[in-house]
């Protein structure tokens, strides 16, 4: 039997849901969509997924269990160019910490902050 990647599912925490959403919306070109959490605890809008596929999906996450801000996690979101997205960023409200940098033979990433304080990568092949 064949393991699966370490990642199945991803929460990124922030204090404002919309003001969160806005902001990935306009960085990465798609659309989030609401789900519901059976506890009725938290908030939550998906990135797009197809749970079948390579890769992990995700929400951001608004909950009185976790809290936004830099820390010990670094969600990297696949995109093409990662100078694109990256480029997006500020005119979204937030900042890029890093531009566009080689990882050698694994592509390129920029590392960047949300709205709400969150470190997140930007990753890419070209």
């Amino acid at each position: 039997m064949q393991m699966p990647n370490a990642i199945g599912w991803f929460d990124l925490y922030v204090d404002d849901l919309n003001r969160a959403t806005s902001f990935y919306e306009a960085v990465l070109q798609r659309r989030l969509a609401p789900i519901g959490d059976p506890t009725g605890e938290t908030a939550m809008h998906s990135f797009p997924a197809d749970m079948g596929a390579y890769g992990a999906g995700g929400a951001l996450v608004r909950s009185p269990h976790g809290r936004p801000g830099p820390g010990g996690t670094l969600v990297y979101f696949s995109v093409v160019d990662c100078a694109v997205e990256s480029g997006r960023v500020e005119a979204a409200g937030g900042r890029v910490l890093r531009p566009k940098f080689s990882i050698g033979e694994f592509g390129w990433v920029a590392l960047c902050s949300d709205t709400e304080g969150n470190l997140f990568g930007l990753s890419s092949m070209r």
